[in-house]
């Protein structure tokens, strides 16, 4: 099992954590809501963990230009 971070935008890959066992406590999911993990988090058929995040690209584009968060897909 690993864990994939990806950009939720633009779908570039950020990072992935591809130890054994990595317990979500460790990673800080156990302060997520049950939405909030509905809408990060996500699993592939093989066991790995997708975590969506905004990548630093993303994240100024969006600060610069907020009217983007109204779009469904602001940056593709």
């Amino acid at each position: 099992m690993s864990v994939k971070y990806i950009c939720r935008h633009c779908q570039t890959p950020i990072g992935e954590i591809s130890q054994g066992e990595v317990s979500e406590f460790r990673l800080g999911f156990h302060f997520l809501t049950p939405d909030e993990r509905r809408d990060i988090i996500s699993y592939n058929l093989n066991g790995d963990v997708i975590v969506k995040v905004v990548c630093d690209y993303c994240k100024e584009a969006l600060d610069a230009n907020p009217e983007l968060s109204l779009l469904t897909s602001p940056l593709q």
